[in-house]
């Protein structure tokens, strides 16, 4: 029980950050004429901020089942490689059904603290820690879709700034104690940057981009200090 409410009281920013991203989405989805329900639905089995913006966009322009579950696919790939990751770090003996639920709250922060964190990773531990991202996220999503027409445009957009925000704020600490990592992060900045700028590769996806960049900066990392045994 102990190992739960630590992962809870290291979830609490998270979930804080999530909160703001998800009324976004919520004032998005019921402003394109989603109900509410719908809206808090999709929250509530989902934890992917860009999969579910592009979701409903596929959705609103009346895509068929095959393109948005491609654009997932493409969009939320990069899950599959943190989750083979995260895998390494599990205590031994992880049941098959508790790494399904461990699977579903697998985010991108969530990732990040969680890999983060010294010794092995214990169910419980990964249990509180997305507790609170999960609830502020199904949450800030029924904040945002009964609000919808309270807030003008302008709050509207600077709520989508928050999540980049946090996941600096993550991953700055821990580029404060390791050199390897400001390497990793500075190999996928200078990446990123070529993807975006330079003819031909610019035209990739956005999700194809994301999982190019972390495969080549985590070998780079592995490579050059790789973690002893």
């Amino acid at each position: 029980m102990n190992e739960y409410w630590k992962g809870f009281r290291d979830g609490l920013p998270i979930g804080l950050g999530y909160f703001s991203v998800s009324m976004a989405f919520g004032m998005a989805a019921v402003q394109s004429g989603m109900p509410i329900w719908a809206a808090v639905a999709i929250s509530m089995s989902n934890m992917t901020s860009a999969g579910q913006f592009a979701g409903l966009t596929v959705i609103l322009a009346a895509g068929s089942y095959l393109e948005n579950a491609l654009t997932q696919l493409i969009i939320n790939l990069r899950y599959a490689l943190m989750s083979i990751s995260l895998s390494q770090k599990l205590k031994e003996g992880v049941r098959p059904f508790e790494r399904l639920i461990m699977a579903f709250g697998n985010t991108d922060e969530i990732f990040a603290l969680a890999s983060g964190q010294k010794g092995a990773i214990t169910p419980a531990y990964f249990y509180g820690l997305m507790t609170l991202p999960w609830l502020c996220w199904s949450g800030g999503t029924l904040a945002g879709a009964s609000a919808s027409a309270l807030l003008p445009a302008a709050i509207l957009s600077a709520f989508g700034i928050a999540i980049y925000g946090m996941f600096v704020a993550i991953v700055i600490p821990a580029m404060k104690k390791s050199l390897a990592v400001i390497g990793v992060v500075a190999v996928a900045v200078a990446l990123s940057c070529a993807f975006e700028w330079l003819p031909l590769i610019n035209r990739l996806s956005d999700g194809f981009c994301i999982i190019i960049c972390a495969c080549l900066a985590a070998v780079f990392g592995a490579v050059v200090r790789p973690v002893e045994d």
